[in-house]
């Protein structure tokens, strides 16, 4: 390749072998000026040390995430809520609501299969006092000891069980939700603690309360100290 270039260049006339000489040499220089991006690019550079000598723009070069100035995203904690329960406090790095949110999902969950035995058990007692079928008798186990039902107050324990019966129904119902209302709250508040995580909590932000006198009316060319009062002021700086 090189004696090719030298054969060319000895047939061309010496004034405009120099012209393309220096182009070949600026062509050189500038290819030789994007090597670094590309052996960035390759990996073959890693040093900080290496990439500055080369005067690289601040972009390129490996910068560490400042944990202390970092902020979160309000719609990336949001979705994240959405996604994982939990998801958003662990993004906006409160682990400290974790306990809260986990502990009112596995409450809501005790109480939906507690509440769901109950309501059938009652249920299927309810079915067996309600039939004539003697073999059929799982309402025992709910009676007190010595207690029998008798023709007497049949009545009263099928309204009993009836009852019972709709109530932890209800009460299942109710426990699944609120485990619904739990899942909107966390992520209400993934998303409201992302967007007041830049609120300015600073010292310059403050409220005093200091005593002053109201009124200031003069009489007579001078103060009067009767119609004055004595008050509150209440002074904001932020």
């Amino acid at each position: 390749m090189g004696g090719l270039l030298l054969l060319l260049l000895s047939a061309i006339p010496s004034q405009a072998q120099t012209e393309v000489t220096d182009s070949i040499v600026m062509a050189l220089d500038s290819m030789y000026n994007a090597m670094p991006d590309e052996r960035i690019a390759e990996g073959r550079i890693d040093s900080t040390e290496e990439q500055s000598s080369l005067n690289l723009p601040p972009s390129t070069l490996h910068q560490e995430r400042d944990w202390s100035k970092w902020t979160p995203d309000p719609q990336r904690a949001l979705w994240l809520a959405l996604v994982i329960p939990g998801g958003g406090q662990i993004y906006n790095r409160k682990y400290w609501k974790l306990p809260l949110v986990y502990g009112g999902f596995m409450g809501c969950i005790y109480a939906m299969s507690w509440n769901n035995m109950m309501y059938k058990d009652y249920a299927q007692a309810y079915l067996d006092i309600m039939d004539d079928d003697p073999n059929t008798a799982s309402y025992n186990k709910f009676l007190h000891l010595g207690r029998q039902i008798t023709p007497s107050n049949q009545d009263r324990y099928k309204e009993i069980f009836r009852k019972r019966k709709d109530r932890f129904r209800r009460y299942r119902d109710l426990s699944f939700f609120v485990m619904i209302g739990v899942y909107a709250l966390s992520v209400i508040d993934a998303y409201v603690d992302a967007e007041l995580s830049v609120f300015d909590i600073s010292k310059d932000l403050s409220l005093k309360l200091q005593p002053a006198v109201i009124g200031n009316s003069m009489i007579n060319g001078s103060r009067s100290l009767a119609s004055n009062a004595i008050g509150v002021n209440c002074v904001l700086d932020f």
